[in-house]
Order: C-alpha cells, then sequence, then structure tokens
C-alpha cells in the first residue's frame, strides 16, 4: 500500500536539513518502508527547503507512522507539521 508524507518545516531550519541530510538520506534506504518517491519542498523562491514530500509503500498506515516518527529530521525536531495519508496511484508518467 502507498501514503503519502507531507512534512512542513519549523522555520530557520535549513541548516539543521543540511546538518542531517546524510543521516536521513541513509534512513530512507533502510527499514520496514520502501521510498517510492521523495524530496524537499521549497519556499515561493524556488531555492530555500521549507518541508520534504514522500511517497513510501508500506504494509499500513501505523508502519509509516512509527517509521516516520524514527527519521533523523523528525528526531532533530526540524518538521513542525507531518501529514500521513493513503494514496492510491492513478498516473504515473515517470519513464
Amino acid at each position: 500500500m502507498k501514503f503519502a508524507v507531507h512534512c512542513i518545516d519549523h522555520e530557520g531550519k535549513v541548516a539543521d536539513r543540511v546538518a542531517y541530510y546524510e543521516a536521513h538520506k541513509s534512513y530512507l534506504s533502510q527499514g520496514p518502508v520502501a521510498t517510492v518517491i521523495s524530496g524537499p519542498l521549497l519556499a515561493e523562491d524556488n531555492e530555500t527547503m521549507i518541508g520534504s514530500l514522500f511517497v513510501f509503500e508500506a504494509e499500513d498506515l501505523e508502519t509509516v507512522r512509527r517509521y516516520n516518527a524514527a527519521d533523523p529530521f523528525n528526531k532533530a525536531g526540524i518538521w513542525k507539521t507531518i501529514s500521513i495519508h493513503p494514496f492510491l496511484l492513478r498516473v504515473d508518467n515517470r519513464s
């Protein structure tokens, strides 16, 4: 089952994002959740990172919640809000 995860950072957390990026990236390659696609959300200047967006594949919603709670970005207090929803893929134009 797929899940969309939308995370918005606390203001002023860009330096923390950079500091924890390698740990976050490593974390996304392990565990009971498969990362289908992910990347940072950007401010309207198209440069400043303000959050994260993921599509995960996992057995159930609780698994995704636990996995996301243990993410280094979350443990470092970078994310202000986290929204997790089941996601039904209808169109995928990636080659």
